[in-house]
């Protein structure tokens, strides 16, 4: 698992584990599979915030494949 706070690491299809807004008190992770990236930057110090294929938004904490 590669880190997700660096935005080339991060593909269009690849499966992902992120934290939705609500969850990042709980740091709770959803997984799922890239459909969109949103953060422009090349790198955020709390993941690149992506959109899955089922509509939720979130910051990535890891990268499965």
């Amino acid at each position: 698992m590669s880190a997700g706070n660096t935005r080339a690491n991060i593909k269009i299809g690849a499966k992902v584990g992120i934290v939705l807004k609500k969850d990042q008190r709980s740091g709770n992770i959803t997984h799922g599979v890239v459909k969109r990236i949103l953060t422009k930057s090349s790198s955020h110090p709390h993941g690149i915030k992506v959109q899955l294929e089922d509509g939720q938004v979130g910051r990535v904490k890891e990268i499965l494949s």
